[in-house]
């Protein structure tokens, strides 16, 4: 019927803000949402509209389906804009508490990759800090950070539970000014997949970032896994 066919997107817009409601005001992380019958029922929708909504959630990070048990409601994710933050000022701007675990650093030689990162000779040595960093306590990051012992000589494995960033201002007068950077998509070793508490496999953000300072010398190469379901990237486009 023509009505009724007019009135289908109106029903299949309640049911979303409906969704939208209950995870924003009811639902707990992985609490899990009605059942696509009961929804198609109270809405008068067909169940395809109904998992056509759901599959739009689901898209937009807002739930998650376990195969035979329903749809579940997704942890928040942190939004990353781009501008040039250290993990710990990404944390404190959206209200969580910045941390780190199993903190380890040596120092080797730099190798191929990393040393034409840095502009440094393979052989030159530099500092290699490997950290899990987390938000409230939860693991979120992965991160592997290489810096010229030319320019950070001594001991930061205490100081390395912080932000490094403020370290290396402090102690070596070292400031961020600008960094190029690439973002991939890749899944997580079961390494990594451990150190971040998820099971192997699990999507994740690859991020790669060459930092320099004011000089234009390159103070940091880091390469950091993020966990897929936790963390997102936000952009601000301009047209022409």
């Amino acid at each position: 019927m023509p009505g009724e066919a007019a009135r289908r997107p109106a029903k299949s817009a309640q049911l979303r803000e409906h969704l939208h409601a209950l995870l924003r005001e009811r639902l707990a992380p992985h609490d899990r949402l009605p059942t696509e019958r009961s929804l198609a029922e109270e809405f008068a929708l067909s169940r395809l509209t109904v998992r056509r909504v759901l599959d739009q959630l689901e898209l937009e990070g807002q739930v998650y389906r376990v195969q035979g048990s329903g749809t579940f409601a997704s942890e928040p994710r942190i939004a990353k804009s781009v501008e040039l933050t250290s993990f710990s000022e990404d944390m404190r701007a959206r209200g969580l508490l910045p941390g780190s675990l199993a903190v380890a650093a040596e120092r080797v030689p730099a190798g191929a990759e990393i040393g034409y990162a840095l502009r440094i000779s393979p052989s030159a040595e530099v500092l290699h800090v490997r950290r899990v960093r987390t938000a409230d306590g939860e693991p979120i990051c992965l991160e592997n950070t290489y810096l010229p012992s030319g320019l950070v000589p001594g001991e930061l494995l205490e100081a390395l539970h912080g932000s490094l960033y403020e370290e290396l201002n402090n102690r070596y007068g070292l400031v961020p000014h600008r960094a190029e950077q690439t973002i991939s998509a890749t899944v997580l070793d079961q390494d990594a997949a451990q150190a971040l508490r998820v099971p192997p496999f699990s999507p994740a953000f690859l991020v790669r970032r060459t930092t320099f300072d004011a000089r234009g010398r390159a103070i940091e190469r880091a390469e950091s896994h993020y966990r897929g379901d936790r963390y997102a990237y936000r952009l601000t486009i301009y047209r022409g």
